[in-house]
C-alpha cells in the first residue's frame, strides 16, 4: 500500500473528533476514551495512535520512533500525511511513538520542559497490549476527584518508578498517552502517581 493511500476516511471530521477525544482524556487522566474514527495506517501502528499522529504531527513537530515501530512504512505515512520530520535523537523529539512490547525507553532520555516553558516537554505515545489488564497505578491531581487507576497492560516497573520520580520536577516532565486499539488514556505530567 502506497503512502498516499493512509488517510482518515473523513478527515476533517475524524482529524477534529480525535483532537477532542485527546484534550478529553488529558483532562481527566486515568479514564479510558475512545478516539474514533476509521482510518488506514501501517500495520504496527495501533489506530489510535495513527488518529493521534493524524491530528497533531505537522511540519513544525520533530518525531522520535522506538523499536518496533521505526520502519519505512511507518515514516513514509507519516511523512505523506502529517509532513513532520523524524528525528534520532529523543531529546530533541516532541513526540515519541513507542511500542511497550519492545524495549521502553527512559522517561528521562526526553525532553522535560522547564519551569519557565513546561509547554517544551515531550509526549510520549506508548503503544500498550490493552489498557485494562495491568497491575493498578493509582493516580491523584488535576481533572481527577479523588483518585483514579490505571490499568496499562505491558509496562515495566522501572517505567512507572521513572514516572513516579517526576512527581517532584512538576511542572517538567513528558505527558504520557497510552493506545490500544482505537482507546487511548492519558496521563499528564501534572498527574502524581502513588506508591
Amino acid at each position: 500500500m502506497t503512502a498516499q493511500a493512509y488517510a482518515l476516511t473523513d478527515q476533517a471530521f475524524d482529524t477534529q473528533r480525535a483532537f477532542r477525544s485527546l484534550l478529553e482524556a488529558m483532562s481527566r487522566p486515568g479514564k479510558i476514551i475512545s478516539v474514533g474514527g476509521q482510518v488506514s495506517f501501517p500495520t504496527v501502528l495501533q489506530p489510535s495512535t495513527a488518529a493521534i499522529a493524524l491530528s497533531l504531527f505537522d511540519h513544525d513537530t520533530e518525531i522520535w520512533m522506538g523499536d518496533g515501530i521505526a520502519g519505512i512504512e511507518v515514516y513514509d505515512f507519516l511523512k505523506f500525511n502529517c509532513g513532520c520530520p523524524m528525528t534520532k535523537s529523543s531529546l530533541t523529539a516532541d513526540f515519541a511513538i513507542i511500542c511497550a512490547e519492545s524495549d521502553l525507553p527512559s522517561v528521562m532520555q526526553f525532553k522535560q520542559g522547564s519551569d519557565a516553558f513546561p509547554d517544551r516537554s515531550a509526549t510520549l505515545i506508548v503503544q500498550a497490549p490493552d489498557l485494562v489488564t495491568g497491575p493498578p497505578v493509582t493516580l491523584t491531581g488535576p481533572g481527577i476527584e479523588h483518585e483514579s487507576v490505571l490499568t496499562v497492560a505491558g509496562i515495566a516497573d522501572y517505567f512507572w518508578q521513572e514516572r513516579r520520580e517526576q512527581n517532584s520536577v512538576f511542572p517538567r516532565g513528558v505527558e504520557i498517552v497510552f493506545t490500544s486499539g482505537d482507546r487511548v488514556v492519558a496521563l499528564p505530567r501534572s498527574t502524581r502517581l502513588g506508591d
